[in-house]
């Protein structure tokens, strides 16, 4: 720990308080998760099935999608939700002169962001449809944290559109637009 390399060892009766505080947190955390997970069942247990349903989507990151977004009411579109989220690319330029990379706007829910990005880890192994996504565009020689952020907001783009629908993820389904 670097705390203790930079502090040296604390007092054994302050190490102890330290313990028995930090085992009361994660006792409490666990408490309130379960909770939730309770909220969450009973209000939207229809969502969170179908949100389970998605290949590289989790349990926790379900139900913390339902919570955050307040069953997806609070959306209309998914381009509005991934710009909540933060997830959406961002052109930095300067007049004319000036041009960085585009990067993501990281304005919005951190927590969010970074559970979809874990889960897009997953997603890019388990699923198909992103496993596709993520190496078309890393052999177009763009960057492997860059293909997992298009992972992301395509799995989140997806969650919102089967939250919406009420139909459960179908890895065969074709959009008629397309």
């Amino acid at each position: 720990m670097h705390g203790e390399e930079t502090l040296g060892i604390p007092s054994p009766f302050v190490y102890r308080s330290l313990k028995r505080d930090l085992k009361h947190l994660k006792k409490e955390i666990k408490a309130i998760e379960g909770r939730l997970l309770e909220l969450v069942k009973g209000d939207q247990q229809e969502q969170l099935t179908l949100l389970k349903s998605i290949p590289g989507m989790g349990e926790k990151t379900a139900w913390f999608l339902i919570v955050s977004t307040e069953g997806f009411s609070k959306f209309e579109r998914a381009g509005q939700l991934c710009s909540y989220v933060g997830i959406t690319p961002t052109i930095r330029e300067s007049g004319s002169s000036v041009r960085g990379r585009s990067r993501i706007s990281k304005v919005g829910n951190k927590k969010l962001r970074n559970l979809l990005f874990l889960c897009a880890f997953s997603a890019s192994k388990y699923n198909k449809a992103y496993k596709e996504i993520y190496h078309r565009i890393v052999a177009k020689g763009k960057s492997k944290k860059l293909a997992l952020i298009a992972v992301a907001n395509k799995l989140l783009k997806q969650a919102f559109t089967i939250a919406k629908s009420g139909r459960p993820y179908d890895e065969d389904y074709r959009s008629k637009l397309a």
